[in-house]
């Protein structure tokens, strides 16, 4: 069986989760807190970063290598696109959410939200928060440039481009860094991937002393 160190408001974990329950594979979760650096994790990462995958003797880190080993070695349903042209546009889109969105939105949000509040016990940096919030605005957005041309991000089939965006919008609303006014297709696109199965699952997780905002795990919010 497949065992995914992570912690609940990693998005690079969520990514997988998603992955592996499209994929219709069954998980079972290992909660691992990178910045307590526990012998476990660093053992299978050295990095000492979530998301760790391992099954039997096969052990996988970072979550693009481990979505491309699923769709290579699990053929149904496809994620990452059906034609060469759609496959590198969800590729594009995934390393966006996954290095720009981070960076401007989800890193600064953990930052401030998460890490402060449950090991440095600081209070959060309004200004870092701010930011983040006018980054958010700016990729829902682009988000919704791209819905309209297509029926999914990176073309007419649901992709990894999707998950990864989903994943980091996920962590930014639990964290209350998304202000969804104003983006009804944005919206409709988020609540369609709520709705799934393999997302819906990762809505009732939560971080001890982080409480998510009221609509977080509605699909009608």
């Amino acid at each position: 069986m497949w065992r995914l160190h992570q912690f609940p408001l990693c998005p690079f974990s969520r990514a997988v989760r998603f992955g592996l329950a499209e994929k219709g594979e069954v998980v079972e979760l290992v909660e691992a807190r990178p910045w307590e650096r526990p012998d476990q994790l660093f053992a299978l990462n050295p990095a000492c970063q979530t998301p760790a995958l391992e099954n039997g003797a096969l052990v996988l880190a970072d979550s693009t290598a481990i979505l491309e080993y699923v769709e290579e070695t699990i053929e149904r349903p496809p994620i990452i696109g059906a034609s060469a042209a759609e496959r590198a546009e969800a590729r594009r889109l995934a390393a966006w959410f996954k290095e720009r969105f981070y960076a401007e939105v989800t890193a600064p949000l953990l930052s401030e939200r998460l890490i402060k509040r449950i090991v440095t016990r600081e209070m959060p940096d309004g200004r870092v928060l701010r930011s983040a919030a006018r980054a958010a605005e700016t990729h829902l957005q682009y988000v919704e440039y791209l819905l309209d041309h297509n029926r999914w991000l990176a073309g007419p089939t649901f992709s990894i481009a999707d998950i990864h965006a989903a994943a980091q919008i996920s962590v930014a609303d639990y964290l209350s860094g998304v202000d969804w006014a104003g983006h009804a297709q944005a919206k409709m696109w988020y609540s369609a991937l709520k709705s799934r199965p393999s997302f819906r699952a990762m809505l009732a997780d939560r971080m001890e002393g982080v409480r998510p905002p009221a609509h977080y795990d509605k699909l009608d919010f």
